[in-house]
């Protein structure tokens, strides 16, 4: 799919994106999600399918908490107070962290309820708003939020497949 370049493309980008991940993840057995058998988001790294759903999770709650501080007029730290762009792969791990106590059900309800606040959240932008003018340097409104939902939707799918293949055909 190419990058979206207005409203419509980007909720049709992670409407489509998002449900072929959650066909991926709904076909999981539940006893397999802990396993830390995914290559992980730090290089060496290993993480499960829970891991990978909270990272989703993680940037999509920071994709509403930019837009919610800039709607404010409050200092936006992207990508979160205390990262830097360098340092995502410690980024991921808070993630982790984060929903470490969430069963796989509870993630993916928790996803659910993030994806359909991203696309409300989209609803209630302009396509000017979205893909017009700068928001974050030179990238727009849109673009970002394509590049922390859509994109690692695709990937985090890639990530499943390229596991169920290594696991004896799980697909």
């Amino acid at each position: 799919m190419a990058v979206p370049i207005n409203q419509y493309e980007l909720l049709e980008a992670i409407i489509a994106n998002y449900n072929k991940l959650k066909k991926e993840l709904l076909s999981i057995p539940v006893e397999l999600t802990t396993l830390k058998e995914l290559e992980g988001h730090s290089k060496g790294t290993l993480m499960s399918i829970n891991n990978l759903m909270a990272y989703l999770i993680g940037w999509g709650e920071l994709v509403l908490k930019w837009n919610y501080k800039k709607m404010k007029n409050d200092a936006v730290d992207i990508p979160e107070t205390g990262y830097k762009w360098n340092e995502l792969g410690k980024l991921a791990q808070k993630f982790y962290k984060d929903y470490e106590n969430n069963s796989f059900e509870e993630l993916l309800v928790k996803l659910d309820n993030n994806v359909a606040s991203i696309i409300a959240f989209i609803k209630s932008k302009s396509n000017h708003e979205l893909y017009e003018i700068p928001w974050y340097e030179k990238w727009t409104l849109g673009r970002m939020i394509q590049l922390n939902t859509a994109s690692p939707y695709t990937n985090a799918r890639g990530r499943i497949r390229k596991w169920k293949k290594e696991r004896d055909g799980l697909l």
